[in-house]
């Protein structure tokens, strides 16, 4: 009788190292240009940083729209492993929210807040992932500081990240990488602000993720 044979596994592809090298570099050089630039600049400029061809570019992201997408989740993701940093200390919780904060600052998420509403379509399933898993993550760090009395108990999520966009985005008119100097310091005259016990009341009510993502 003929015996079955087992069919050999199939071997998993594994893209080639440089290839992982210069889809990082595609993406590190955008980030960096859009930031400086905004979200037009030229794909054949952000090759020429990365120190890759264009068609190297097309042939990691092919579109516009797909390389906006992937910086703006590699930022959120970086800013959502700062957030998981800061968690795994088990020191002081206000201090593990302001390293957070200053972490996030450092992504320039602000230049990259117009993009999300306006470059592509803000429900595709890699940017919800990588939002939700941020403001989570957010979640989690401001509780931990609220529930050790540190964290004023009248502040939202949506606060946090609005406050923390506005003050690492320059001023109009103003050389987008000369007001990096400022960010921190404004920072954290934030952050004294959002100490418990609170001076003040703070007028309205606390802004809440869902209210961020209404049209």
């Amino acid at each position: 009788m003929p015996t079955a044979t087992t069919p050999a596994p199939r071997k998993v592809t594994r893209p080639r190292a440089d290839a992982v090298r210069n889809r990082e570099r595609i993406v590190t050089a955008a980030r960096e240009m859009f930031v400086e630039h905004g979200p037009d600049v030229p794909l054949d400029e952000i090759a020429r940083r990365a120190g890759v061809g264009n068609a190297t570019v097309y042939r990691n992201f092919p579109d516009r729209e797909a390389l906006v997408r992937e910086v703006v989740c590699s930022v959120m993701d970086r800013t959502a492993e700062a957030a998981e940093l800061a968690l795994a200390e088990t020191g002081d919780a206000f201090a593990a929210l302001e390293r957070f904060v200053h972490a996030s600052a450092d992504e320039r998420i602000s230049a990259l807040c117009p993009m999300i509403s306006s470059t592509f379509d803000q429900h595709h399933p890699d940017l919800q992932a990588s939002r939700e898993r941020v403001e989570r993550l957010i979640e989690e760090v401001m509780g931990r500081a609220r529930a050790a009395g540190q964290l004023r108990p009248d502040v939202g999520v949506g606060d946090l990240m609005i406050v923390v966009a506005q003050l690492s985005r320059p001023p109009a008119g103003t050389d987008c990488l000369r007001g990096d100097r400022f960010v921190h310091r404004h920072l954290q005259l934030l952050l004294d602000g959002l100490r418990a016990p609170a001076r003040s009341a703070l007028p309205g009510e606390a802004v809440t993720i869902k209210e961020l993502r209404a049209p």
